[in-house]
């Protein structure tokens, strides 16, 4: 890159951008609730998942939604190698 290039890492998303991933709906059975933090999990940043969290929470929806096999969002995630900091996010949201 040349020296007066500045690199843009990420830029800072807006409230009502976080608040999309509340609008996103499952194409199947998942319970709304998970759908939602799945897709906030793939698409966001620790920092800002963490501002979803307290929008999916304001909103009324359940952290503790499960699958039709019982798994729920932290037994989904928490194999995946950059799992712990949104592991610990919900769980901390839930406390």
């Amino acid at each position: 890159m040349r020296k007066d290039k500045k690199q843009v890492i990420g830029e800072e998303i807006s409230d009502d951008s976080i608040k999309l991933f509340l609008e996103v709906e499952p194409a199947d059975d998942t319970p709304p609730s998970l759908h939602k933090l799945v897709k906030a999990y793939r698409g966001l940043r620790i920092d800002d998942f963490e501002r979803f969290l307290t929008f999916f929470k304001q909103a009324g929806y359940d952290l503790d939604a499960k699958d039709a096999q019982g798994h729920d969002f932290v037994a989904l995630i928490q194999d995946q190698r950059q799992a712990e900091p949104y592991v610990e996010a919900v769980n901390a949201a839930k406390a």
